[in-house]
């Protein structure tokens, strides 16, 4: 018999697991070798040889915005300058250190980070990744050398992996880029002919690939419409990432620009369907609530970050009401933790609105289940992944959690869900995770824990000495 929790073939019974229908007992998954789910059935008595799960099963969230560099970056912005703070003063330190990071770091730094994603439950991430040349903005001899560092990272992590090289190439609107900017900078046909590059690379380890125009600011409207069209003459169903009415300033400026606001002339201006993602979102007039909804985008929400920069808050409510579907990502990297997320998105919502458990519905009162859920079928559309939860034809990505937890221990399945989300002390509940069927070890136990964690301190401490 193996050890608790560790399956020795492609099937696993749960006494409590979350389908996209809501809470099950009594579970039996299965799975094929390729890593995707064949079965999954409710009411079935434990079957005779196989494994059982020692605490409830959830499906796998999908991290939908990451920059993993900036993992390093973390934390070292909490103190006041001379003059008041703001997103603009923190991205001027940002880049500085952006400025840094050799392929070897980024790499470092990547494994590091998505060890911890998946301690933290996160089972997949789309990487918003704009650290394409050297610090002086020159090509390396390979051009994907930045790309395949992420690759490689992820791969080693065993994180599912949906890789956005971004498109970047004003500072502002009609503004040329800054010096600081130049490693970032690539023309559309470039940044096609890498994505083209990556293609093979990226489907020999199950991983997908994308394009994030980075924002209007930053990519002008001839290029936006060839990139979107290259890409998608490339790689039909590849997702499209892009900042969007993150701050007030931005909006100001497309407004002075263009006459719109961000949202608004996006969604006149480009093709944006399902396949999208419009990441923050967070400055958005009622009616661009209503319309970018109805054109099946998902919305990328990161309130760790968001709170950190002091963006504000998104009107998720508002968007719930006109059907729209969203995901939570990591970002900033200030916070890694898919609980956390939800929790911290949740808290926005009732400082707003001075209630409780604002986004818990009729059809799912228990707010951390509804919460999940939707962040795991929106998450899932901005991957371009099969990860949509514990469901025939989806990948086998998932995560038990530790009964034995104190948040957890004793309760029935729902509490011990908002136990992990509301209760868990900032300590992951998370105890086994699963990407694609396979067993991935937590950092705690992680073989690559003690390598990763040190060469992750060794980079910060150079990078920071630079």
């Amino acid at each position: 018999m193996s050890a608790p929790g560790i399956v020795s073939d492609c099937r696993l019974w749960a006494q409590d697991a979350l389908l996209p229908q809501g809470w099950a007992r009594e579970v039996l998954l299965q799975w094929d070798a390729a890593g995707t789910f064949t079965q999954v059935e409710s009411g079935v008595p434990a079957p005779a040889g196989v494994e059982r799960a020692a605490g409830p099963l959830l499906p796998g969230m999908p991290n939908v915005h990451s920059h993993a560099f900036q993992r390093a970056f973390a934390g070292l912005t909490e103190w006041r300058g001379k003059a008041p703070d703001s997103f603009w003063s923190w991205r001027r330190r940002m880049y500085a250190f952006a400025n840094r990071i050799t392929p070897e770091a980024l790499e470092a730094i990547a494994l590091w980070v998505y060890l911890e994603m998946l301690d933290a439950g996160y089972t997949s991430v789309c990487e918003f990744h704009y650290l394409h040349h050297d610090a002086g903005g020159r090509p390396y001899a390979d051009d994907a050398t930045m790309s395949l560092a992420l690759l490689r990272a992820a791969h080693k992590a065993g994180m599912g992996m949906t890789l956005l090289p971004v498109l970047y190439q004003t500072s502002g609107f009609g503004v040329p880029p800054a010096p600081e900017q130049a490693r970032f900078i690539r023309s559309t046909d470039k940044l096609l002919a890498l994505v083209q590059r990556l293609a093979p690379i990226a489907q020999s380890q199950g991983a997908a690939l994308g394009l994030a125009p980075h924002s209007l600011r930053a990519v002008p409207p001839a290029s936006l419409e060839a990139g979107v069209a290259g890409l998608h003459a490339l790689l039909p169903k590849a997702p499209v990432h892009i900042h969007v009415a993150e701050q007030r300033q931005e909006v100001r400026d497309c407004i002075a620009w263009s006459g719109q606001r961000p949202a608004q002339w996006l969604l006149d201006h480009a093709p944006v369907d399902a396949r999208w993602c419009l990441v923050h979102a967070t400055h958005m007039a009622p009616g661009e609530y209503a319309a970018a909804a109805r054109s099946g985008a998902v919305v990328g929400l990161c309130p760790s970050t968001e709170a950190n920069l002091g963006d504000g808050i998104f009107n998720l409510p508002r968007w719930l009401r006109h059907g729209g579907r969203w995901g939570v990502g990591s970002d900033s990297q200030v916070c890694v933790n898919a609980a956390e997320e939800l929790m911290l998105l949740e808290y926005g919502q009732r400082l707003q609105r001075r209630r409780r458990n604002v986004l818990a519905s009729a059809g799912q009162p228990h707010t951390a289940t509804a919460m999940l859920l939707q962040a795991v079928a929106g998450g899932a559309q901005a991957t371009g992944r099969a990860v949509a939860g514990l469901q025939s034809g989806q990948q086998a990505d998932f995560v038990m959690l530790d009964p034995a937890h104190i948040a957890l221990r004793g309760l029935a399945a729902e509490y011990a869900l908002a136990g992990h989300v509301f209760a868990s002390a900032r300590s992951s509940a998370v105890q086994q995770v699963w990407v694609a069927g396979q067993q991935r070890l937590l950092p705690r136990h992680h073989t690559l824990r003690t390598r990763a964690e040190a060469a992750f301190e060794r980079v910060r401490w150079q990078l920071l000495q630079a």
